[in-house]
């Protein structure tokens, strides 16, 4: 027997921790098995780069889950994206990246592959898995949900993503501080969410929760009001900028600051659409998605606002990077250990599929089926949590 396992996509609070509860359950259930680890994912798997789990590697496999990042390393690659894997150099004119794949897979004499990753991560390898049955070769495939968007069909919690939300709400408390740095100060908090703002929200909560445990002094600027939110913004949500830039002077003629979190895909069409009949060309990723980077939300946010509220200052600051190469917490890290176990038992059964808390099945802990694993997941605008606090900072 020998399993392989990948990471895939962007960073989670949850890879390194997740590699090394794999490692743990197939050391105790099959001690003699071999594992290997393709470095940078699927790139790995094209080029044939993997490394040996070793014996030191298995003695030790718990301190995997104090790291942050990937100790396989990442990338974004698609298999159904020919051109752009040709164009990468990781196959060769009219080579067909799933067959280049799969070849590599029955080449290393894996039995069982464990890729952990985002949707589009698990449907490639569902893909990879489909790809070699038609050839005739069992290969199973057990992917394990990662994404700090929290935004995968039908998985009420992706690994990792309760952590980030953590992490943004700790690396706002610093930020906040540079409220005093200036008068009428806007700060922008920039979380990572293309599409879905469950993580914006969360980080949101998070935050303010943090910050009820705190003490101020209002005999000074040192009041909380100053350190709140002011607004937060999701791409679930629909944003009239007269409104609230009406609604946000107010507040920084009141308290001299205004603090909002904004998901980085609030508002991101009208953005793209601004762009492009200025004759800016946005570049696209391997998977389509437009490169947020080119788009910089937070920035066309900032430059929206400054005049309209009357801002001396705006501070634009993303806790994207911060919060995703975390460490998981012991919320994210107890979901992994019994999703690892799940996914080592589902793989010594020959079952393939996503081990996932199952929307469909009340939230109960399941391998679920490929075909039902796709992106996109909006986040629930109407959870009561979420409108206490719209409720709470005025904006609704």
């Amino acid at each position: 027997m020998k399993i392989g396992i990948l990471t895939a996509g962007g960073l989670a609070p949850c890879l390194s921790a997740s590699i090394g509860q794999l490692i743990i359950n197939y050391t105790n259930q099959v001690p003699d098995a071999e594992i290997i680890g393709y470095l940078n994912g699927y790139k790995g798997l094209l080029l044939g780069n993997s490394i040996q789990i070793t014996e030191n590697v298995r003695k030790n496999a718990e301190i995997l889950s104090a790291f942050g990042g990937s100790p396989i390393g990442n990338s974004r690659v698609k298999l159904t994206n020919v051109a752009d894997c040709e164009k990468m150099g990781y196959v060769l004119p009219g080579e067909l990246p799933l067959r280049k794949a799969a070849n590599q897979l029955i080449k290393d004499e894996i039995t069982i592959l464990h890729t952990i990753g985002g949707d589009d991560t698990n449907t490639m390898a569902a893909q990879l898995s489909e790809f070699l049955a038609n050839e005739g070769i069992n290969l199973t495939v057990v992917g394990m949900p990662k994404t700090v968007d929290n935004d995968v069909y039908p998985i009420t919690q992706t690994l990792g993503a309760w952590t980030a939300a953590e992490q943004g709400a700790i690396f706002f408390e610093n930020i906040a501080n540079e409220n005093t740095t200036s008068s009428r100060q806007l700060i922008i908090h920039e979380v990572m969410g293309r599409h879905c703002g469950w993580l914006a929200a969360a980080t949101a909560e998070k935050y303010r929760n943090r910050l009820s445990s705190r003490q101020f002094l209002d005999d000074i600027l040192l009041t909380k009001n100053r350190w709140d939110i002011d607004a937060i913004y999701l791409p679930e949500m629909p944003i009239d900028i007269q409104s609230e830039a009406k609604r946000l002077k107010s507040i920084m003629d009141n308290k001299d600051s205004v603090n909002i979190f904004l998901s980085e895909g609030a508002g991101t069409d009208s953005i793209i659409r601004e762009l492009e009949q200025t004759g800016v060309i946005i570049e696209k990723d391997s998977f389509g998605h437009y490169r947020l980077d080119a788009i910089n939300p937070g920035k066309w946010f900032g430059d929206q606002f400054a005049k309209m509220i009357n801002a001396d200052k705006v501070l634009v600051q993303k806790s994207g990077y911060f919060a995703r190469s975390a460490a998981p917490n012991k919320a994210d890290l107890d979901l992994i250990k019994i999703s690892a176990e799940l996914a080592v038992t589902s793989g010594l059964n020959s079952e393939s599929g996503v081990v996932g808390l199952d929307d469909g099945k009340g939230g109960i802990l399941s391998l679920i089926d490929f075909n039902r694993i796709k992106g996109g997941k909006p986040f629930d605008i109407s959870l009561s949590w979420f409108q206490s606090i719209l409720h709470e900072i005025g904006q609704v």
